[in-house]
């Protein structure tokens, strides 16, 4: 069994598992857990890292001139081993670099850094996307974190909400039921900046802004203790459990699944971001318990 990494503050503490260098709990002073149970019967996922891929590639394949590649769901990184490069009571970095595997489904060289840090009641993450190629490395990325709901603060779970920090009129994409995202859309079912939480919200899957204005969101009963999910780096935000489970993820993307169909290449997808030669990317997300 995977030996997880554990760092504190005096307000939070948080276990990341090397593989797939994905927080698994993250616990108050009263070590009141608030992540997911990862209860079997829904999900077992916890808070998984997704890398070179966000959401369903079509017919799980990705296209790179010409050439088709197989490429799961979310991508590769969530299964994968992560290195433990540095670690103390306070934060500790993950890396996970190109490899035989890794380029037979996405032939690039990479190097992925995931940095967590705890202070006071933040705990930070921050993922460094390096590209030591002489050439651009094409990527997409996100966070994918499933929060406890309810929160373990004694409110009722449908008095549970997110709220935004800023307006979002526009609709919403959809999604097929191969995972892709189909043609259509849906009205916003916030209620002014409010997501009031209920599980038919998530029948067919995840609530998708794929050009998101906030960079910051609350979730929690508007009379307890929330947690405030700040994403500055990332353009796409998704929301979503399934009906009865006992978490709700709030999703910081820069990606999106596949266009229905869509058998272009993965340079043109929408969110897939370049990495200069030499260069890297970095994208941050911050969960803050807001007491």
């Amino acid at each position: 069994m995977t030996e997880f990494v554990t760092i504190r503050s005096d307000v939070l503490t948080a276990a990341i598992n090397p593989l797939g260098a994905e927080l698994t709990h993250l616990r108050d002073a009263g070590d009141r857990e608030l992540m997911t149970n990862a209860d079997p019967a829904f999900w077992t996922g916890h808070a998984p890292i997704l890398f070179p891929v966000v959401g369903a590639p079509f017919e799980e394949t990705i296209h790179l001139d010409g050439r088709p590649y197989p490429m799961k769901k979310h991508g590769f990184a969530r299964g994968a081993s992560f290195d433990v490069v540095q670690a103390n009571d306070e934060s500790a970095t993950f890396v996970l670099t190109d490899s035989d595997a890794t380029r037979a489904s996405y032939p690039f060289a990479f190097r992925l850094e995931l940095t967590y840090t705890l202070h006071g009641a933040t705990l930070d993450i921050t993922a460094r996307i390096i590209n030591p190629a002489d050439t651009v490395l094409p990527a997409s990325f996100g966070f994918h974190p499933a929060f406890a709901w309810p929160l373990p603060y004694g409110r009722d779970r449908a008095a549970h909400r997110i709220r935004f920090d800023a307006d979002e009129p526009d609709t919403l994409r959809t999604i097929a039921a191969d995972g892709t995202i189909a043609a259509a859309r849906k009205p916003s079912p916030l209620d002014g900046r409010d997501l009031l939480l209920r599980d038919d919200l998530f029948v067919d899957d995840a609530l998708v802004w794929d050009a998101v204005r906030s960079d910051a969101v609350v979730y929690g009963a508007a009379d307890g203790p929330r947690l405030r999910i700040a994403f500055p780096d990332t353009p796409m935000l998704g929301i979503w459990t399934k009906p009865g489970a006992a978490y709700v993820c709030v999703e910081p993307w820069h990606g999106i699944a596949d266009p229905e169909g869509y058998t272009g290449d993965y340079r043109a997808k929408p969110g897939v971001f370049d990495v200069a030669a030499g260069g890297e990317k970095r994208i941050a997300m911050r969960v803050t318990l807001e007491e």
